[in-house]
């Protein structure tokens, strides 16, 4: 199932993330230099990013986060850069040495990126010696999206999610994987879901952590509404009323990149998401979202990142089934996945299950959770 020496391959080159000393240097210049806007009265998450949550941030950013600490853990796992569609692409590839491990792309969030991930790849690619059973095993393809990360420069318009699925399928044959399965959150729920659109010879199926479907204007799709649905609907209105991002992103992408790539607290306060997007549930640590952060920082891929939210919204896509087995995981603190309107959209729902705790970042909550949710659904379809 796996092909471990396919990364000799000319068309793949091996990568390593090191970051200039001259990039760190002015990074640490310009945090020295930050200049807050006049706090809003109450100075809290009601009108956006508070001053007292970046003041804390940027003393720990300056004075204690150890960039080159996460650049070495980083650099724990082989990355390499392949050319596809035009398109640099930046992937981690793990393979298990268990002979019959199951090869899977993990696709990152937004705005997240290939860190995501990192607290799962011992359990995924070598399950025996985290608790597992070797017949649990997954060798790993872990891509940054085109735009994002080391996936860069983007080099022409028209990312969108669909395109970008149709290249993770020919990555995964270019490393030789002719069956795979997929998982993802945010963006990558949305790739992974595509990939199930496409479904390409031995795609074994999709592991979510939500898929974003909604009321269609039809009053019969209330029917098989619960009380936990109808919450999920409040929750949705309540990430409506904060998902400002969403509509500068789906309009005007290039013009709030250019304050978030000329200051790195202006980067750090745009990512408020990672702090925010469950209404100050976030479970992350701030070395987990300063590294995100930083990486955003210096690959410069704000514009790049936010402008799928664009190319989305005026893409002109149909909507359309996604037949492809399907499991997906929901966690207290994030979108919550509608059932009613997810079977509506995906009929081939073959496993859920809810959590809860653990938010919209789960694989850096609750990454043993996410593990085990991914290993359940993979394997009942091995058993079916």
């Amino acid at each position: 199932m796996n092909n471990n020496d396919s990364t000799s391959s000319a068309d793949i080159r091996p990568f390593r993330v090191e970051i200039a000393q001259t990039d760190l240097d002015d990074l640490n210049e310009r945090l020295a230099r930050t200049r807050l806007p006049e706090p809003a009265p109450g100075d809290n998450w009601d009108l956006g990013t508070p001053n007292h949550y970046l003041t804390d941030m940027v003393d720990h950013w300056q004075h204690t986060f150890d960039w080159r600490a996460q650049e070495a853990r980083i650099n724990q796992f082989p990355h390499y850069l392949t050319d596809i569609d035009g398109q640099t692409v930046h992937f981690l590839h793990v393979p298990s040495a268990e002979p019959d491990a199951t090869p899977l792309l993990l696709i990152h969030t937004y705005p997240g990126s290939f860190i995501d991930f990192l607290d799962m790849i011992g359990p995924l690619t070598d399950p025996a010696a985290h608790g597992g059973q070797a017949s649990e095993a997954y060798s790993l393809v872990i891509p940054s999206i085109p735009g994002f990360g080391f996936s860069t420069p983007l080099t022409d318009r028209g990312w969108t999610m669909a395109r970008v699925a149709r290249t993770f399928d020919t990555l995964m044959r270019r490393l030789g994987y002719n069956t795979y399965g997929t998982h993802g959150s945010d963006a990558g729920a949305m790739i992974s879901r595509e990939l199930g659109l496409l479904n390409p010879p031995g795609f074994l199926g999709l592991h979510v952590l939500q898929l974003f479907s909604f009321p269609s204007g039809n009053p019969t799709e209330f029917e098989k509404f619960t009380p936990d649905d109808y919450a999920a609907l409040e929750h949705l209105a309540w990430f409506q009323s904060v998902g400002g991002y969403n509509a500068i992103n789906s309009t005007r992408p290039q013009t709030v990149a250019v304050g978030i790539s000329d200051s790195p607290v202006g980067q750090l306060a745009w990512n408020e998401l990672f702090n925010n997007f469950g209404n100050g549930t976030s479970l992350l640590t701030p070395d987990q979202i300063l590294t995100q952060v930083t990486l955003y920082w210096f690959t410069n891929t704000s514009a790049a990142a936010g402008r799928y939210h664009y190319e989305e919204a005026n893409a002109g896509t149909e909507p359309a089934l996604n037949t492809a087995p399907t499991g997906v995981a929901v966690f207290a603190d994030d979108f919550k996945t509608i059932r009613p309107l997810a079977d509506r959209d995906n009929p081939n729902i073959v496993h859920w299950t809810n959590y809860p705790t653990g938010g919209h970042y789960a694989s850096l909550e609750r990454p043993q959770d996410v593990t085990n949710d991914i290993r359940a659904f993979f394997s009942s379809l091995r058993t079916n």
